[in-house]
C-alpha cells in the first residue's frame, strides 16, 4: 500500500497517550480488541505496539479509511495488528462474532445516532461476560457546565450534517442499559473529552 494513502489526524497524535494510559486499566492482559471506527489507522498502529499481547482488529465502513489503515500497519513492527476489515456500526452483521473488548473513538458525535445504536447491539452480541465497551469522545451532561468549545464543536458538526452533534451521557447510558450494559467508568480527558467504560451487568 503506498503510503500516499495514508490519512493524517493531528488530534491522534495528542491523544493516542492518554488514551493508551486509560486502556492498560480496562483492556484485558490477552485477547481480542475490535476497534470500530477506526478512521486514519494512526490509533490502531500506536495501541497494537503499546499492548504486543492483545490482538488488535482495525476496521471501518469507508474504503479510504480502510486503505489507511492498512498503510500505517505497514509501520507496524509486531504481528498482532490485524489487517483491517470492513465493519458498518448500524449493520446487523458484523464480521466478527466474538472479542474481548469493543473500543471506538470519536465516531459517536460523527454519525447519525442510528450507529450508535447499532454500536450497542453489536457489542451486546460480539462481547462476552464482562468484556468492556469503550468510548472515547466529547459529551454533554446534564449536571456538567459545557464548554464554549465543545458548544461550538456541536454546532458545527450540526451545520454539516443535522444527524451529528455531541451526545447526551444521559442518552447513552440509558441506550447502553436495553442492551444489559452498566457505565463502570466515567474518565475526564484532555481537551474536554471522556472515556466511557461499559460492562454487562
Amino acid at each position: 500500500m503506498p503510503s500516499s494513502a495514508k490519512r493524517e489526524a493531528p488530534a491522534a497524535a495528542r491523544n493516542r497517550v492518554p488514551i493508551g494510559d486509560v486502556l492498560a486499566e480496562q483492556l484485558p492482559a490477552r485477547g481480542l480488541v475490535l476497534e470500530v471506527a477506526s478512521g486514519t489507522g494512526e490509533h490502531a498502529l500506536y495501541l497494537a505496539g503499546r499492548f504486543p499481547s492483545l490482538d488488535w482488529q482495525p476496521s471501518d465502513p469507508d474504503p479510504g479509511a480502510l486503505s489507511s489503515i492498512a498503510a500505517w500497519r505497514e509501520d507496524q513492527q509486531g504481528a498482532n495488528l490485524r489487517e483491517p476489515i470492513m465493519l458498518d456500526a448500524i449493520s446487523k452483521d458484523w464480521p466478527v462474532s466474538s472479542c474481548d473488548a469493543v473500543l471506538c473513538c470519536n465516531m459517536v458525535h460523527i454519525s447519525p445516532w442510528e450507529a450508535t445504536e447499532g454500536l450497542f447491539a453489536g457489542a451486546a452480541r460480539v462481547l462476552e461476560g464482562t468484556a468492556p465497551l469503550i468510548l472515547y469522545g466529547p459529551y454533554l451532561e446534564d449536571d456538567v457546565e459545557t464548554v464554549p468549545s465543545n458548544l461550538a464543536f456541536d454546532a458545527g458538526l450540526r451545520a454539516r450534517n443535522p444527524a451529528w452533534g455531541l451526545r447526551r451521557l444521559a442518552d447513552i447510558d440509558a441506550l447502553a442499559a436495553r442492551h444489559r450494559f452498566e457505565r463502570s467508568a466515567r474518565i475526564s480527558m484532555p481537551a474536554n473529552n471522556l472515556i466511557l467504560v461499559f460492562r454487562k451487568g
